[in-house]
């Protein structure tokens, strides 16, 4: 066989989700170099390779992208969903604080075990006091993201968080990016531009643009956020960022519950990238997602992390569609404000939008072979009048079978092949016994 018909990947009697939201079956897609080097009809396929992937009942699409997670939450599972409102600090950053490594390593890996067996492919992390122990999981891992440092200068802060010098914590980002390789790349971040002072916030925003590193920091998660925002600069946060010319380099902005139209028109101009988390925020507020989407902003999906109800994003998408139908589909009997073609485009598309590199969130020759692979032959997928609208009312992660990033398989059959599930369990187990605090913890 002819070297122009190797590839590294071969998946056959291949269904797969287009660009334009409809289903494309009988075909092979071929897969080399970590990008889908061809797609064509199978009865006209000449490719071999030594991996094939098979199975008329399975559904290829693009890897979903959690657009904000955090890795260092990962242990706080099931504490946070009744200590609302406010929860971050209270709760997250205290805990977070008394982090140490082999617990943020462990976090990291069962945070790449969910996103895996959910069929997340990429994400972008808030940050944390470890992103290079994360990078490390990661990388072995086999995922694509963005990390970055959780930068506070805030005195509620804890030490152990808190950067002592706004240079030092500039310092420590430069030194965070540099760290990263491969698919994981940094992302510059403060906690929230109400949480650190003006200083911090200038330098950081300062830094990524002369670094050409994107930024991000939550955004108009809270109501009290933003007048206090106002109450100190005089105007909304992103009107004010636009102003002080500090919206330069590209950003992503989890949350984004409580905006103006004209911070709407400010993030259209910038290019702002919005990742709403469904779940973690229903209980917080509703984002003008219509409306933002209408003004052309790109807008994706993130969990907020496990601790907030784990790391399924089918279940996100399911979520949003019903908070979006309730508040505001009902008040205009519009049962479509959210559909589902609009729901698997922000988790595929406008999550790869927060991670800002080009070829993701598409099967199409030329992008990055980022794919899972769902069984569709189960009793809550099939039969189907639609499988689109399937996906949204009734898939979760636990129905995908087969999970690659940039042509590697990551999981085969249910099976994850770069990370030992049963050693992390059971290290996980004793770092409870051994740390009882992350049991009781208050």
């Amino acid at each position: 066989m002819p070297n122009d018909f190797r590839c590294d990947l071969l998946l056959t009697d291949a269904r797969y989700l287009s660009p334009d939201q409809t289903i494309v079956s009988g075909k092979a897609i071929a897969v080399k170099d970590g990008l889908i080097l061809d797609i064509v009809d199978q009865s006209a396929c000449r490719y071999q390779a030594d991996t094939v992937l098979s199975g008329a009942r399975l559904l290829w699409m693009p890897g979903l992208v959690d657009g904000h997670l955090h890795t260092s939450q990962q242990l706080l599972r099931g504490r946070l969903l009744d200590e609302k409102p406010v929860i971050w600090k209270r709760v997250n950053v205290p805990f977070e604080s008394r982090l140490d490594e082999e617990s943020s390593r462990l976090s990291a890996e069962l945070a790449a075990m969910e996103m895996i067996s959910c069929g997340t492919t990429g994400f972008v992390d808030a940050g944390g006091k470890y992103p290079e122990i994360y990078a490390g999981v990661y990388e072995k891992a086999g995922l694509r993201g963005r990390l970055s440092v959780m930068t506070n200068d805030n005195p509620f802060c804890p030490e152990s968080l808190r950067a002592p010098s706004v240079p030092a914590a500039v310092e420590r980002l430069r030194s965070m990016k540099n760290a990263l390789t491969g698919l994981l790349k940094p992302i510059y971040s403060v906690t929230t531009p109400t949480a650190v002072s003006e200083e911090l916030l200038r330098a950081v925003f300062q830094a990524a643009a002369e670094d050409g590193v994107p930024m991000e920091t939550h955004m108009n998660e809270y109501a009290s956020e933003v007048t206090d925002f106002i109450e100190r600069h005089g105007e909304r946060p992103f009107v004010w960022l636009e102003r002080e010319g500090l919206l330069e380099a590209p950003m992503t902005a989890p949350h984004c519950i409580f905006l103006s139209q004209e911070e709407i028109a400010v993030m259209a101009r910038r290019r702002v990238r919005v990742a709403h988390c469904p779940f973690s925020n229903c209980g917080k507020g509703v984002p003008p997602t219509p409306q933002l989407l209408a003004a052309g902003v790109p807008v994706g999906l993130g969990t907020d992390g496990s601790a907030h109800g784990g790391l399924d994003l089918f279940r996100e998408m399911r979520l949003f569609r019903g908070v979006q139908n309730v508040t505001r589909g009902v008040g205009t009997a519009d049962s479509r404000v959210m559909p589902a073609e609009t729901l698997l485009t922000m988790a595929t598309r406008g999550g790869a939008a927060a991670l800002m590199e080009p070829g993701l969130g598409v099967i199409e020759a030329g992008a990055a072979a980022d794919l899972i692979a769902l069984d569709t032959d189960a009793p809550h997928l099939w039969p189907t009048q639609n499988l689109v609208h399937t996906l949204v009312e009734s898939a979760s992660g636990a129905d995908v079978r087969h999970s690659i990033v940039g042509g590697k398989l990551l999981m085969k059959d249910r099976e994850l092949l770069t990370i030992d599930r049963e050693r992390v369990r059971r290290e996980a187990e004793r770092l409870f016994e051994q740390q009882p605090w992350l049991r009781s913890w208050k």
